[in-house]
């Protein structure tokens, strides 16, 4: 067995179900609070405001289906490569649209012009100038009013933002992966942790859910435990080890069901109340749907088993 083979195999018993093994029954008003938190939300559009040609911004987590991934940077590692293939098969079964993948070299402008979320890989130094680069070229094209002169720096091992231009909305990633060769299972289970995150928020367009309750179990990937991690190396062990702790490693059974929920809303918004009454009223079937796709095996690198199980 491979050494990538391994590292996957390790990740299968860490994070997903026993074979065989169906999840527990949902926890209805524990979904529609989460779904509250991380979907019904207003934006922060002051800055959006201050610039009357940008069309009203509706939020609605199916308008990126049937949209492209296009990577830069960095070629991805095989483990990189291997979560965003699932990643892409579980999208294209949710929503019914493949997710296409095309490697675009150094700079977005060899990403054609089609819709696409634009992600950057890289695993040293936080690439600061080819992240300008980047918000520099979207602005060329979608016209969101990127302030003149001010540099922007690279906050996180992990980041994504969506900006709402005049020409329409681009959503940028950028994500450190793995360095070339063999990866420790903390490294591996860590930067398939932070890739998942990052997909996820940026397809399914939810916000990140605090989380302060040490003693209860995560729901979804989206939670987030607070910690304190300004002085520790992004590469150390030490910060992978309590970054992973903050949240699951991998998608919830809740996740799953809230990508079904999106794809099937009847709803011009889904950070709408309209939203969450769907949700309500066809709960056992999104159940159900989201349950038979957690049985697909095929999903189990990217899905992480400790939260999919409930406990009421």
């Amino acid at each position: 067995m491979s050494r990538l083979l391994s590292l996957l195999a390790v990740l299968w018993f860490t994070v997903a179900p026993q074979a065989g093994a169906a999840p527990s029954p949902a926890d209805r008003a524990a979904f529609l609070k989460l779904a509250k938190k991380g979907w019904v939300y207003e934006l922060r559009t002051a800055i959006w405001k201050s610039d009357p040609l940008i069309p009203p911004i509706v939020i609605n987590g199916r308008d990126l289906a049937g949209a492209s991934l296009c990577v830069v940077g960095e070629l991805p590692h095989p483990q990189t490569q291997a979560v965003l293939n699932t990643f892409r098969a579980l999208m294209a079964e949710v929503f019914g649209k493949p997710l296409p993948l095309r490697y675009a070299g150094q700079g977005l402008e060899f990403c054609g012009t089609g819709r696409s979320v634009y992600l950057r890989l890289y695993s040293e130094r936080p690439p600061h100038v080819a992240f300008n680069e980047d918000l520099r070229r979207m602005d060329e094209v979608f016209r969101f009013g990127l302030p003149s002169g001010r540099e922007q720096f690279v906050a996180s091992p992990a980041q994504a933002q969506t900006f709402f231009g005049r020409r329409g909305r681009t959503t940028h990633v950028m994500v450190m992966q793995p360095p070339p060769g063999e990866t420790t299972e903390l490294e591996a289970a860590f930067y398939a942790s932070i890739l998942i995150e990052e997909l996820y928020q940026s397809f399914s367009f939810g916000m990140d859910i605090l989380h302060f309750d040490r003693e209860a179990a995560f729901l979804s990937k989206l939670e987030e435990f607070p910690v304190n991690l300004r002085h520790l190396p992004w590469g150390s062990a030490g910060y992978m080890q309590a970054l992973l702790g903050s949240n699951p490693a991998g998608l919830c059974q809740f996740d799953v069901f809230m990508l079904h929920a999106l794809a099937q809303a009847p709803v011009e918004r889904t950070n709408s109340d309209a939203f969450l009454e769907f949700i309500n009223s066809d709960f056992d079937r999104l159940e159900a749907v989201s349950d038979a796709t957690l049985a697909n095996p095929n999903y189990a690198p990217i899905l992480d088993g400790a939260c999919t199980v409930k406990l009421r």
